[in-house]
């Protein structure tokens, strides 16, 4: 069996980022973690830490560290199904672990876990990513779910379908007049010579929304990044450039002082992208109740 001690000093290493910050938590010394870690490692035969700069582990780090993590959350449950008689458990929150793009968790995602989350004593450790990347966080042993547009589970987890989030390309009205020829129809040269806001260097939606409609592949314009929801959204109405917006937040948008003048740059051209919610075969509890809360919000919310 593999040694408990052992475990949660490879955990602490990577969850603290080096061996110093692990010794503090655990309230060891440097040498006892580096002794459990070499220790973990001889029994296993292979390297878990990649050392350098920053520690980081290797594919067999990380599933042991996807393994600790999914033990405490075991034990937690166990304790709570006891009776909750276990050290510190009358006060005991658990922590999950999710990875969910920006726009999804705040137009469906925390709204429909809020209440679990309270009922259950449950503490969110979110993850922000790209839809197109937060399967990485899982893949390496970070989190317990994420909210993906892969649609293929790795092995020993389940990808659930949540439905299609829908993106139009939002501009404002001012800057829409630029871009629009005499005759009232849109030049996409116009376009490409306006900036698009775009929330980081991971959202390809503005390409796909110009292949889609335009057969544009590698298109070239001038870009703003701006990787927060409200700001992003505040940018596009300030004039600054053309951008991707979840129609779920359109409602709210026409409804701020400033925003009513978003107007749709090529109406009917919208980008679906299609969600899923990956997350272990085997799950504690708490985790299951997550990803039935997460599969219910998702069905109010998505098309």
């Amino acid at each position: 069996m593999l040694d408990a001690k052992q475990l949660e000093a490879l955990a602490a290493v990577l969850e603290h980022g080096g061996f110093g910050p692990a010794a503090q938590a655990l309230n060891l010394t440097l040498a006892a973690v580096s002794l459990r870690i070499k220790a973990l490692e001889s029994a296993l035969g292979q390297r878990l830490l990649v050392r350098g700069k920053t520690v980081r582990a290797t594919a067999a780090g990380q599933a042991l560290l996807a393994h600790v993590k999914q033990l405490r959350l075991m034990e937690a449950d166990l304790v709570g199904g006891l009776g909750g008689h276990g050290p510190g458990a009358a006060t005991a929150w658990q922590t999950l672990s999710v990875a969910v793009n920006a726009d999804s968790l705040v137009s469906w995602f925390l709204p429909g876990v809020a209440a679990l989350l309270t009922r259950h004593r449950l503490l969110l450790d979110v993850v922000i990513d790209d839809q197109d990347h937060t399967h990485d966080a899982l893949k390496n042993g970070d989190v317990v779910g994420c909210v993906s547009t892969q649609a293929q589970p790795m092995r020993g987890c389940l990808a659930e379908n949540l439905g299609v989030m829908r993106y139009c390309c939002m501009a404002a009205a001012a800057l829409m007049q630029k871009c629009h020829t005499k005759t009232g129809a849109l030049s996409v040269h116009r376009l490409l010579a306006a900036p698009a806001v775009i929330f980081n260097r991971k959202d390809g939606l503005q390409n796909i929304f110009l292949a889609q409609n335009f057969q544009l592949t590698t298109p070239q314009y001038p870009r703003h990044f701006v990787p927060a929801v409200d700001a992003f959204e505040r940018a596009l109405a300030l004039g600054l450039g053309w951008g991707m917006v979840p129609e779920q937040h359109l409602a709210d948008l026409s409804a701020r002082p400033g925003h009513a003048a978003l107007v749709e740059v090529l109406p009917g051209s919208a980008v679906d992208v299609a969600l899923y919610w990956h997350h272990w075969e085997r799950e504690p509890a708490s985790a299951q109740r997550l990803t039935q809360a997460v599969k219910q919000a998702a069905r109010k919310v998505l098309r």
